[in-house]
């Protein structure tokens, strides 16, 4: 089912979490964060909005990365009703898709309950004091493949936050499967 986030809570402080992550280490979010901010994104494994943009997901953030901006990703998904969200399954995605940045497993689902998250994909734009700044789409694709022309809108954005340390005041909502909590 496509979920819809609420807009960006401008401002909003960021919460810190330590989660696994494929590479097999543990990562502190907070830690995670360049010079001028961080994306947090929820994304998961199976979502076809997710595989549609995934590619422009991971340009992105290598794009981000010399602005000062980190990247993670999260996977929230209860793995039980969906296994193709599972732990091994993360580690197999990331690696097919060249993940320059850390894919982190949310079992619990505390983290994505703290954030809010609604949807994959969700993204969190924080800047240098890891305050809420974008809280919009990747661009306009929604489960499309790349469409030439496309503006970036994450990528803008947090180029915006990097050299300002404020988002842009409008957004537009990212659009995505559904969180898939537990019981």
């Amino acid at each position: 089912m496509a979920a819809t986030p609420p807009v960006c809570d401008f401002g909003w402080k960021a919460i810190d979490a330590t989660l696994p992550g494929v590479d097999g280490r543990e990562h502190r979010l907070f830690d995670l964060a360049g010079p001028n901010g961080l994306v947090v994104a929820f994304i998961c494994n199976h979502c076809p909005y997710v595989k549609a943009v995934i590619d422009r997901i991971v340009r992105d953030a290598a794009d981000l990365s010399p602005l000062g901006i980190g990247f993670v990703a999260i996977n929230s998904n209860d793995a039980t009703s969906h296994p193709q969200d599972s732990f091994p399954e993360m580690k197999l995605f990331a690696e097919r898709n060249g993940f320059g940045f850390p894919y982190l497993h949310d079992e619990d689902q505390s983290v994505a309950r703290a954030y809010g998250a609604a949807c994959t994909p969700d993204f969190f734009g924080l800047n240098d004091k890891l305050e809420l700044q974008y809280r919009g789409r990747l661009d306009a694709s929604r489960n499309r493949q790349d469409e030439p022309g496309l503006r970036r809108d994450l990528f803008e954005a947090m180029r915006e936050v990097a050299a300002s340390g404020a988002g842009p005041r409008d957004q537009i909502a990212s659009i995505g499967c559904s969180i898939k909590w537990k019981d």
